[in-house]
């Protein structure tokens, strides 16, 4: 399976610091906007994934910084789902600044598919049919930032 979505956003102000380059741990937020457009692309909102009792909370994650983005940057966040989910699902995500050729961050975020008193549960069969239908596709926000 290998499914990529792409999400755009423009940095503001309020996610750089002193130095005028976004605050690290606002890549998770990044991380957080491109994970919830790709489900909602996927037709399988993250919100709808609550009211039918499945959460996804997050269990593992990793970033890597090679350059800065600052105020007023147009970002692509690319997000990956390469193997079929079982119990927990990897997303993995890469950011490119425009008129940058590299990633100037990536990560990844794992996430368990648990019950609302947390306990582990299986992949909705939804879930899985909606990603398998996207399977090999480079997906794009439906609009623009």
């Amino acid at each position: 399976m290998n499914l990529t979505h792409r999400h755009r956003l423009r940095v503001i102000y309020a996610q750089t610091d002193r130095m005028n380059v976004v605050y690290y741990s606002r890549y998770y937020e990044f991380f957080e906007a491109a994970r919830s457009a790709f489900l909602r692309r996927i037709n399988v909102p993250y919100e709808q994934m609550e009211r039918e009792g499945i959460f996804l909370p997050v269990v593992e994650s990793h970033c890597r910084y090679f350059r800065p983005a600052t105020y007023e940057d147009l970002l692509t966040i690319e997000t990956r789902l390469e193997d079929e989910p079982k119990v927990k699902i990897k997303l993995s995500y890469k950011v490119y600044k425009d008129g940058v050729e590299r990633p100037i961050a990536e990560g990844y975020t794992i996430h368990s598919f648990v019950n609302s008193d947390l306990q582990p549960v299986e992949v909705p069969e939804a879930f899985l049919a909606c990603t398998r239908k996207y399977t090999g596709q480079v997906l794009e926000d439906e609009a623009s930032p």
